[in-house]
């Protein structure tokens, strides 16, 4: 029986990806594992991990940071569905509602903060409006850090910042399904939100599974918004990080800042994965 000749094109074409992967994502963590579980004199250590856990910001950084997951990643999601469901009703002008919730793309982290920095700020443009309808006597303290204000400004401005992200992915999804699905359960009388629950949400999980874990980890890796909203008055995990590295010198603690953020992105992974988990017969 003659041997078929082995197909080598598709794995040359995987190379550049696999070289950009492991020179720029794959070494840095590398480095990053040795110098979280290293002294310097190379000898094998827990005490970062010890130290980063006894911090006295760590308790403070995780909570905050599981808040912004858990009200962000869901906001994002229902309002990304609700846009990407709205623009295939093909209404009119739909195409240019691409165009419109794109926009945020284009927009860096920092300067969404800043942005959103200059709304809220005691002079900013909420509560110059605010005091122009005679709502306010006088401006309102919306970044008062003993107050929930920032995480509050925080939490809109990612939710603004980062739902077009989702909503590409959802779009991508949705155009991948085929329109006589939909069609045929309109033939046999389901209605709008039957169709969107029996048929379009269970052919979606693919792209749903891909937007949640996506947006999940640039939560859990939150920094440059709560920078430029609240500096020192809100912490992350991602800032404590900064800190220890870019303040205090000590890129030990920021290795093992930096593990543990990996840790929680690469356990939402697996728990998206499980959890919303394809079956084979509904792939298309």
């Amino acid at each position: 029986m003659n041997l078929k000749r082995l197909n080598l094109e598709p794995y040359l074409l995987l190379l550049p990806s696999i070289a950009y992967l492991l020179l720029f994502l794959g070494w840095p963590m590398l480095q990053a594992f040795g110098l979280a579980f290293q002294t310097d004199d190379m000898q094998w250590t827990a005490a970062h991990l010890q130290r980063m856990f006894g911090d006295a910001a760590f308790v403070e950084a995780l909570r905050t940071t599981v808040k912004l997951i858990i009200a962000i990643v869901p906001l994002q999601f229902i309002l990304a569905l609700v846009m990407a469901l709205l623009m295939m009703e093909r209404l009119r002008g739909s195409d240019l509602l691409v165009y419109i919730y794109s926009i945020p793309l284009a927009v860096s982290d920092l300067a969404a903060g800043i942005i959103w920095f200059s709304i809220f700020t005691e002079r900013g443009y909420l509560n110059s409006l605010l005091s122009g309808l005679g709502v306010l006597d006088k401006p309102f303290l919306f970044l008062n850090y003993q107050t929930n204000w920032p995480l509050v400004a925080i939490i809109l401005a990612e939710v603004w910042r980062a739902t077009s992200i989702v909503f590409v992915v959802l779009v991508a999804g949705l155009q991948s399904i085929p329109r006589d699905y939909v069609e045929a359960a309109e033939v046999f009388g389901a209605g709008w939100f039957t169709r969107v629950r029996r048929v379009i949400l269970p052919l979606l999980r693919p792209s749903i599974q891909t937007a949640l874990i996506l947006r999940t980890i640039l939560a859990v890796q939150v920094f440059a918004v709560v920078m430029a909203l609240a500096g020192r008055g809100v912490t992350v995990l991602a800032a404590e990080a900064w800190r220890w590295y870019g303040e205090y010198r000590n890129p030990h603690m920021a290795a093992a800042y930096a593990m543990f953020i990996l840790s929680i992105s690469m356990t939402t992974a697996f728990i998206y994965l499980r959890t919303l988990q394809v079956k084979e017969e509904m792939r298309l």
